[in-house]
């Protein structure tokens, strides 16, 4: 059973913006839980983008999406959101959101739960 959802995504053009959202799709508070954004490109293994913590103070992001990424969330709407900027080919991918099990603020990393994710969303970025 999908636990979560994702919206958003869809064909950008090279040097776009996407802004990708996360809810809960199996009646659960995404407020209470970390949540994550994770990718996987076809050939290519699972990559971590970024998480926040449940209340939101606690950001942690892969070396590697700093600066073009940015994660957020509103625990009034239960939603968390990941906008894209500067957009290239190789962001290409199936992005996933799932509920995040560490301590973001004690583990800088993103360890997702093995259950709860969203289905995926494709991002396709091209001319």
């Amino acid at each position: 059973q999908v636990q979560l959802v994702e919206s958003g995504g869809g064909l950008v053009q090279p040097g776009g913006s996407l802004r990708l959202s996360c809810a809960s799709a199996s009646g659960f508070a995404l407020s209470n839980y970390a949540i994550g954004w994770f990718r996987q490109a076809p050939g290519k293994a699972r990559e971590e983008i970024a998480c926040i913590s449940s209340a939101g103070g606690t950001t942690h992001y892969a070396d590697s999406m700093q600066g073009r990424f940015t994660i957020s969330r509103d625990n009034a709407k239960d939603t968390v959101t990941l906008q894209m900027s500067g957009l290239e080919s190789d962001d290409t991918a199936v992005y996933y959101c799932a509920v995040v099990l560490n301590s973001i603020q004690t583990r800088k990393e993103c360890i997702p739960d093995s259950v709860r994710w969203g289905q995926g969303i494709q991002v396709t970025v091209s001319a």
